[in-house]
């Protein structure tokens, strides 16, 4: 029986990909998990691994194609396999227990889908390299990333616990019921594509359905002589519609406070040289960073999910960073940011900035992130009021730094003192962006609060 070749979702936005290069041609042999086409999207350029071993008995596009995420792209089987035409194209958020198994068979011929059958989702490169090098059988393999994704250390503690001869469930997927609800389809989760998904609702968590936009009675007039319509490209349009799904999603809150950034300038004036030497740019990034960690294990529900049935906390740091790109933004994810020193955070960002701009992340880098920072002050903004990247809680956003004129008072913090006295020193607004249904004013303001601390008090964290 032969097996699909899906296109996978390569990142929480990405709804379709371009084939780049196929590795292999109809009639080669291939081996589970090996690379058989390179794929480019907006974001991330990757390789789509071979779900099976077996014979390649149909690639169904052409290099230079762009098809959306879910279309089958090649058939795997036997030699001689008669294999469908058009095979139809894969739901790749249905639940688990209705959607076909990963490699989905294709339609003519595909059996029944028992229940237990699990839905892989898309299995990263290093992952299928892992897999094959051990000959680990990954539907045996419990995934713990986003929506039960299997990760590279999900691979290697199944590994582990094999060679001590231990015994290892096979993972399930969840349920719809179990996913908190911007994790469903259609719930307006700002990285997932929304076109062509049922909205569907769990019988514990109920869900409201998206508002609808507010469109024009009318077709939009045509352009006038002296005015040029530039049409919306894919990613722009996406941008919109995460940008209002977080809107109607979060009560916006955003409280700004003023932190004198003197101990990290001095910090980092006396460290430039000895990072440049290691290869590494040292920039205000990575301080921002570990403050902002810092902030979050001081109040704990701003590195969470809000559930219906309850507020998910995390215990992993996952920062998002926003970087701007040619035609928008895309978010990579320094994960386990707090297990970073101060050079490996400025190690992280370099990397992840460069490959962002470049188009070369890898789709692992773009998901999974806990709390956003924005450095709208690259382009001179003093301060601005962020969108929360959902599900986060909050969104950090650090304007420029400038060198101001401040009071230093060494006497009574309002009232006049003959200790008072001007000093030039380089500050810079912070405005966090919170979800008021998590945070009221006095935690918003504690985790403001803090970040400034850190920064103005710095001594490593």
């Amino acid at each position: 029986m032969a097996t699909n070749v899906i296109m996978p979702q390569l990142g929480e936005s990405v709804v379709e990909g371009t084939i780049s290069r196929w590795l292999v041609q109809v009639g080669d042999t291939v081996e589970q998990y090996r690379p058989i086409m390179e794929v480019s999207t907006d974001k991330v350029d990757t390789e789509v691994p071979a779900p099976v071993a077996g014979v390649v008995l149909k690639l169904y596009h052409s290099e230079g194609v762009t098809v959306h995420a879910g279309t089958v792209i090649a058939a795997i089987g036997q030699a001689g396999e008669a294999v469908a035409d058009a095979p139809a194209r894969v739901d790749l958020h249905a639940v688990a227990g209705e959607a076909p198994a990963v490699p989905a068979m294709a339609a003519e011929s595909a059996a029944p889908v028992k229940p237990e059958a699990r839905d892989l989702g898309r299995i990263s490169p290093v992952v299928a390299r892992i897999a094959q090098e051990h000959n680990v059988d990954l539907s045996q393999v419990a995934g713990s990333g986003r929506e039960g994704r299997i990760t590279k250390q999900d691979v290697l503690a199944y590994v582990e616990a094999r060679s001590q001869g231990q015994a290892v469930a096979p993972a399930t997927a969840p349920t719809e019921e179990e996913l908190p609800p911007w994790e469903r389809p259609g719930s307006g989760d700002l990285f997932k594509p929304t076109d062509d998904l049922p909205l569907s609702t769990g019988a514990a968590a109920p869900v409201a359905a998206p508002v609808a936009p507010i469109r024009p009675a009318v077709a939009p007039a045509a352009a006038a002589a002296d005015e040029q319509l530039v049409p919306h490209t894919r990613l722009r349009k996406l941008i919109a519609e995460h940008m209002l799904a977080s809107r109607r999603t979060s009560p916006h809150v955003t409280t700004v406070v003023e932190a004198d950034m003197s101990a990290v300038v001095a910090h980092r004036s006396a460290q430039k040289a000895e990072f440049a030497a290691k290869g590494v740019a040292l920039t205000f990034t990575p301080y921002f960073i570990q403050a902002i960690v810092a902030a979050l294990k001081a109040v704990p529900q701003a590195n969470a999910v809000y559930r219906e049935d309850g507020l998910l906390l995390k215990r992993r740091y996952h920062i998002g960073m926003a970087t701007a790109i040619d035609d928008g933004l895309v978010v990579p994810v320094i994960h386990d940011a707090d297990e970073l020193s101060l050079l490996g955070l400025a190690r992280r960002v370099n990397d992840l900035a460069q490959r962002a701009r470049s188009g070369q992340l890898k789709p692992d880098e773009i998901q999974g992130s806990t709390f956003t920072i924005t450095n709208h002050g690259v382009s001179g903004s003093l301060f601005a009021m962020p969108i929360i990247n959902q599900p986060n809680v909050g969104i950090l956003g650090v304007g420029a730094i400038q060198k101001r004129p401040v009071v230093i008072s060494r006497g009574h913090p309002v009232e006049p003192s003959a200790e008072d006295y001007l000093a030039i020193r380089p500050m810079v607004y912070l405005s966090f962006t919170f979800d008021h249904r998590v945070l009221d004013g006095a935690s918003g303001d504690a985790v403001a609060g803090t970040v400034k601390r850190v920064l103005e008090g710095w001594g490593g964290v």
